[in-house]
Formats: structure tokens, sequence, C-alpha cells
């Protein structure tokens, strides 16, 4: 319950405050943190829990704060919750689209303009519902350890309530069931945790096995382990990251999954290794990016990014392309993804790279007729969020000559 109400007073920050900016006016900013989270806290269990009644949290915040603040403070609390109450049905925003879609979902407006001027109205207001999805849990079946059905039936006799994946044939959608990484399946390795979004990437790669593939931002390891499955733990995956602590977390999924195929280095993407020069059967760029496709399991996203973040990270991914482009053998692929809805670090990018690249061309992606994935007719593919996806942007690209 207390994850619950802390990660939901995040997620609904925004429209929470609107609503206690209403009741306390200028005063809002002059709140201390204290007796300002205690409303937070409060209203979100009001507006949008009912496992509690109304009055025990108005009595629990008041207590809260008279016991922690001051006797001034907590009538303040009182106030604020009782008046709130008594105007439930109120309109906590200004009559226009934009700031009623900020207010019902709780996003700043600048965002709401930014899926919308990107995306259409009707495509913002599902990435918006998307967003606010709680995330279905997802696992993927290694292969190298046992097939589908075995695991599905093990899942089973092991009480989890479960369904088949949404959009990969290699998924298993977990209902209910107690925590996956305490069960022997997940320790095995017969199992590991990876959203139905990244689990598209390695399969889109057409990699066969005895290639050598380069996964060029490789941390947490989801993608470059898939790849290592697929390719039945044959040939070589060289994965980098710039941060050597993240290298531990993938050498443990690695050792975990029973791959054997997977050497782990340090590496600024950024910066050109001459030695990797048409080494590359097949190399991913999974780049560092705004994450604005994964709120729904961060929502704190929404308040730390602004405009000016956005646009500055697309250096980085040019940098990153330019390399991968001198990386991949004739003939290769290079696999870019990013886990944003933002199309100045997906389509924008692809195509200042095509235009700059000309000895690389678009290959079309398809992955079966469903109503979350946009398909461009250039060939990429922007997968919206909903329960089972987070929100997500693939384009596979060849090297021609």
């Amino acid at each position: 319950m207390v994850t619950e109400i802390v990660y939901g007073t995040i997620k609904y920050k925004y429209s929470i405050d609107k609503i206690i900016q209403n009741f306390t006016g200028k005063n809002f900013n002059k709140l201390e943190n204290f007796v300002l989270n205690i409303l937070r806290i409060s209203i979100y269990q009001i507006k949008y829990l009912d496992k509690i009644p109304d009055f025990a949290v108005v009595n629990e915040a008041v207590n809260l704060t008279k016991k922690n603040v001051s006797v001034g403070a907590s009538k303040l609390v009182n106030g604020v919750l009782r008046n709130y109450l008594r105007n439930l049905d109120k309109q906590y925003y200004n009559d226009n689209e934009i700031e009623k879609l900020a207010f019902h979902y709780s996003f700043p407006q600048w965002l709401i303009k930014h899926f919308i001027s990107h995306y259409g109205i009707d495509n913002a207001e599902n990435i918006l519902k998307g967003l606010n999805e709680r995330p279905a849990i997802t696992l993927r079946v290694n292969s190298l350890k046992g097939d589908y059905e075995e695991v599905f039936e093990a899942l089973e006799k092991n009480k989890y309530d479960i369904m088949e994946g949404y959009v990969c044939p290699e998924a298993i959608r977990v209902v209910n069931g107690r925590s996956i990484e305490a069960n022997p399946l997940f320790k095995d390795g017969y199992v590991t945790v990876q959203d139905e979004s990244a689990m598209l990437v390695a399969p889109s790669m057409d990699i066969e096995e005895d290639m050598t593939v380069l996964d060029l931002c490789s941390a947490p390891g989801g993608k470059t382990t898939h790849i290592s499955e697929i390719m039945n733990n044959t040939g070589k995956v060289l994965a980098f990251d710039i941060h050597e602590n993240k290298l531990s977390l993938i050498l443990s999924n690695v050792q975990r999954l029973g791959i054997k195929n997977i050497n782990c280095s340090t590496l600024d993407a950024t910066i050109y290794i001459s030695e990797l020069e048409d080494s590359g059967d097949r190399v991913l760029i999974d780049v560092p990016c705004s994450g604005l496709g994964i709120i729904r399991k961060k929502p704190e996203i929404k308040y730390t990014k602004t405009s000016k973040e956005l646009k500055e990270i697309v250096k980085i991914q040019k940098e990153i392309m330019k390399n991968a482009a001198k990386y991949v053998k004739k003939d290769g692929i290079i696999l870019y993804s990013t886990c944003t809805l933002n199309k100045e670090e997906n389509e924008n990018n692809i195509q200042w790279f095509l235009k700059n690249h000309p000895n690389f061309k678009l290959e079309p992606l398809f992955y079966g007729n469903v109503d979350n994935v946009i398909y461009s007719e250039e060939g990429y593919a922007t997968i919206l969020p909903n329960k089972y996806m987070d929100g997500f942007f693939i384009a596979k690209i060849r090297r021609i000559w």
C-alpha cells in the first residue's frame, strides 16, 4: 500500500498540485515540504484510491502534521482537505483542450503540446492513456534453456496466472502470482523480465548463427542476451556500455541465462574506435534517450525532463549513429531503437542519417496488425504505449555499399 501511494502520488502530482493551489493560492510556494507532501498523498488517496475512507485519510493527515510540524500547520491541512471534499466535482482547469488533458492525465502542459504536435490529437490522447497504465509484467522465455510450452506449463504449476504475449511469440504475461525473481524458473535462467517493446528489437535484426554482433549501448542487457539466444550461443556478441558499474548487471544476467558468447567492455559509444571498423554483421544502437515512452514505469520523467533536454540528447545520438555506420560491414544491418516518443530523436534522426550516409537504406518492419503500432511509409515502427508495451521506436538500416 505504501508503494502504491508513493508511486501514485508521483504519477498524478501535476493534477494534485493544481487542486492544492486552488485552496492555498499564493501560499502554495510557501508550504513546508512536509505539509505539501502530506496534502499530496492525502488528495491522491481521496481522488484516486477507494481503499481508505475519506475521513480516515483526513484524520491521519491532521495527526501526522500536528505531530511532525505544528498545530497551526495541521489546521491548514484540515482546512484544505475538508474544502476539497466539499468540492470534489469542481473543475480545476481552464476550459481549453490542453489544460483539460493536462489535468485529466496529470501531465505538464508542454508535454501535452509535444505529443499533439508530433502525433496528432487522437494518438496523443492514446499515448497519455497508455503512459498512465499500470505496466504488465512480461517474461521472455530463454530458448537456450527450454521451449515455450514447457516454461508456460511450469509457471502454471507454480500457481501463476499467465497469458501469451501481446505481440511477441516468446513472451508470457504474468497476470497474477508471487514475485517472479524468487521463482526457480527465473533464478535458473528459463525466463527473464523484459517489456514486449524491447523484445521486438533482437528479432528485427535478421540475426544468423556465427555472426559478429555489436551492441554499443547494452546495459542492462535484455536485448543483448536476447541476441545471444537467437544466435544459439554461437558467434560473438560484443556488448559495450559507458558505465562500467552497469556491466556487472549484464554479466550476472549472462551467467543466469547460460550465455557463453558475450564479451562485455566499457565504451563511450560517441567516441570512434578504429578497431571496430567494418567488424559487425549487425550493430545495435539502443541509444540513450529522453525516455518519454516509459513514463508509466518512471512517472518522475514527466517532471524532470525539459524540452531543452530533448533537443540536447540528439547530438549524442547522432555521434553514436555516425560511429555505428563505420562499424557495420557491407550488407550488414544497424538497428536503431529508443524508448521515447519524440520525432527529433526518432524519425528526424533516421532522415538525417540517410541524408548523410547514402550507402544505407531503410528496410521495412512489421509486427502484425496491432492497434498500438504505427508503421511509416518509410519503413520504421513507432509503438504507442499501452498496458502491455512501452512507447518505443525501431528502425532497421542496411548498408548497401
